[in-house]
């Protein structure tokens, strides 16, 4: 349908009111469009290219397209085996590189695995053999360069938490050492298998803000837990709460240590210091790098030198030599507690699979290259799967460690061969040194690694930008800290949850007005220039109409129209005679929502009232289409931009004037 020589002008007619005149001079004719149809396609069609944009965004494929046998061959081994694209191009240089940065955080990873082992309630050596076969495994099939890969807090923390309030650590330590090689299979089992079948959009329930607030929540109980070694206290509590760990600190106060007291407090503060240091001044990031080493080295030769009068201090004492022991044989796969190892398996390899992947992703972004996600997924779940069967526990990608291997200038995953090498080394002749590694120092290096996962001002950045987002962090740090680790997750889950459904059920409507001389129409809240047009109601839906929403949408529809005719009666306004719906955000539509505009467009037409659609997405339009509900609509019902439809039916009115 075509304006000829008209044009729609606009003029004010009172308050936030622009009233419509038909001229024939001035302006081009404005044409209106016919909304068109998407290509045919078959359901088979429709449901392939669904399935392909659900489950394989990236096109994982393309690299074979046009490609010889041969090349199919060798592009598919680099697919599955990410070291043959970059081992054909290594040379010296890079070697070099990777030396630096392997050993460089050989020196963070060997006291940081001992630490979280004994977080995680297993014995320290085990943090040692997480260190060295799972790097050894990602370096063949991870595909970040700057990934270092070992045992992490959180994931130790739960572990322990979820593990020991069912089976003692301490009681039954055989019972417990299978549980935890048990779950790490099955976190193992559980990533990798939603990287083989592409779900990976599994683990993006666990949002930014529900990890900051649940991440800063496990660092203050971790730095809370650690007062026992710090403090030199003997009979401590195995729970995981805020009250109970301040009441045990206070109630033991009679195993007090001054001497452990005043080297731990020395250690705390000097590694803090040293991270600081790192932290203002980034090229110094070696400094952070080798203090916890030099710690353990300068806090093992103080107790040898000073055993015979301090007598207070608690020390790790005896590990034993060589490589890691096959467990396969401890695998806790039938009885009362499978349950138990599933479960923290699943939980345990959720957290380190997202903080993995987010780690691996912001250092390829700082780099300009790309992390495939899904076989970052079955990497760290094959690595783990292996680990549980060589006496390892749950291991991901280490931010710490990774902030410094891309510091120390790691070009490749070399750095984790390297790592994994200085850990053999230690593994087969250095382990008698640690005998008088006291525990303190322990508790000193949890505190300053957990300490950084305390971000407060994203927190603040939270509360100016999304209260909802700001409200699933608090509930996640308040749920870790008062209820218990697990359960601080889920409710932080659940919140996130929440606020997914709220957007689907309760999605944004806006009135929409024109800007006077053009043809866009704009949010009226928003833009203070833009008027009403007369006679007309223009509404636009900003999201998918579909069961979960069409009841509220054709409530919230309905109180608009109401509360736009009393402020027509109010103001003294033109009638209203036309409703017009901007389906532009609408991206799809199930049988609910076209039921909903087929009762809405009966509901105004008792009342005299036109409801006009306006440009449905492709999907949208098929369905509505096929749904036959269009024919009711009749000619002037359906447009691809509102000012076509306010143009139109005006120069309908007047022709019928």
């Amino acid at each position: 349908m075509v304006l000829n020589s008209n044009r729609v002008e606009h003029f004010s007619g009172g308050h936030d009111t622009a009233a419509i005149t038909i001229s024939g001079d001035a302006m081009p004719p404005l044409e209106t469009h016919e909304v068109c149809l998407p290509p045919p396609r078959t359901t088979l069609q429709k449901l392939r290219q669904r399935l392909s944009e659900i489950f394989f965004p990236d096109d994982p494929l393309h690299r074979f397209k046009n490609q010889t046998l041969f090349r199919k061959l060798l592009v598919g081994l680099q697919f599955f085996f990410p070291i043959f694209q970059w081992a054909t191009n290594y040379n010296f240089k890079l070697l070099r590189s990777d030396v630096i940065s392997g050993l460089t955080i050989a020196s963070l990873a060997i006291p940081q695995g001992i630490s979280y082992a004994k977080l995680a309630n297993l014995p320290p050596i085990v943090g040692l053999y997480s260190s060295f076969v799972p790097p050894l495994i990602y370096s063949v099939l991870g595909s970040s360069r700057h990934l270092a890969v070992g045992p992490v807090s959180i994931a130790s923390l739960v572990m322990g938490t979820m593990l020991s309030e069912t089976v003692s650590y301490t009681e039954e330590p055989i019972l417990y050492l299978q549980l935890a090689f048990t779950a790490t299979f099955f976190a193992g089992l559980f990533q990798a298998s939603l990287g083989f079948l592409r779900l990976g959009f599994v683990i993006d329930f666990l949002s930014k803000a529900t990890l900051l607030g649940f991440m800063a929540g496990a660092a203050v109980i971790v730095s809370l837990q650690q007062l026992k070694g710090l403090l030199g206290i003997v009979h401590f509590t195995s729970k995981m709460q805020l009250i109970p760990v301040l009441s045990s600190v206070f109630h033991q106060r009679n195993e007090w240590s001054w001497q452990t007291i005043i080297m731990g407090v020395s250690f705390l503060v000097f590694l803090l210091t040293t991270r600081q240091i790192s932290m203002r001044r980034p090229k110094l990031f070696w400094i952070s790098a080798a203090s916890p080493l030099a710690s353990v080295i300068l806090s093992t030769i103080l107790v040898v030198c000073l055993k015979s009068k301090v007598h207070g201090i608690k020390t790790i004492g005896h590990l034993p030599k060589g490589l890691n022991p096959p467990s396969s044989n401890m695998l806790y796969l039938h009885g009362p507690y499978l349950a138990l190892a599933i479960r923290t398996g699943i939980v345990t390899g959720i957290l380190s699979l997202t903080e993995g992947i987010a780690v691996g992703r912001t250092f390829a972004a700082l780099k300009n290259y790309q992390v495939d996600g899904n076989k970052e997924m079955m990497a760290i779940g094959l690595m783990n799967m292996a680990g549980s069967c060589s006496s390892c526990y749950v291991t991901t990608g280490s931010f710490s460690r990774s902030a410094v291997n891309y510091n120390a200038g790691a070009q490749t995953v070399v750095s984790n061969i390297i790592m994994a090498t200085a850990v053999l080394v230690t593994l087969l002749f250095l382990m008698p040194l640690f005998y008088y590694t006291p525990n303190l120092i322990l508790a000193a290096i949890i505190i300053t690694a957990v300490i950084g996962l305390i971000d407060y001002q994203a927190a603040i950045r939270l509360w100016k930008v999304d209260k909802l987002d700001f409200l699933a962090c608090i509930s996640s740090f308040l749920g870790v800290l008062f209820v218990s680790v697990p359960l601080g997750l889920a409710i932080a889950v659940g919140v996130s949850i929440f606020k997914v459904l709220l957007h689907v059920t309760r999605p944004n409507t806006a009135v929409l007005g024109n800007i006077p001389g053009t043809q866009i129409y704009q949010n009226l809240s928003r833009y203070k220039e833009a008027v009403r047009v007369p006679s007309f109601f223009i509404l636009a839906v900003e999201s998918p109409i579909y069961f979960a929403n069409s009841t509220y949408l054709q409530e919230r529809i309905l109180r608009w129209i109401r509360e736009e005719e009393e402020w027509i009666e109010s103001n003294k306004d033109s009638n209203m005679k036309c409703v017009i719906l901007d389906m532009t955000a609408v991206t799809a539509i199930d049988t609910s929502g076209i039921d909903t505009i087929s009762e809405l467009r009966k509901m105004l037409e008792k009342r005299s009232l036109k409801l006009v659609l306006v440009n449905p997405v492709g999907s949208v339009m098929e369905k509505l289409h096929q749904s036959n509900i269009l024919e009711s609509f009749g000619l002037e019902g359906l447009y691809l931009t509102v000012g076509e439809a306010v143009a139109d039916i005006s120069s309908s009115w007047k022709a019928h004037s």
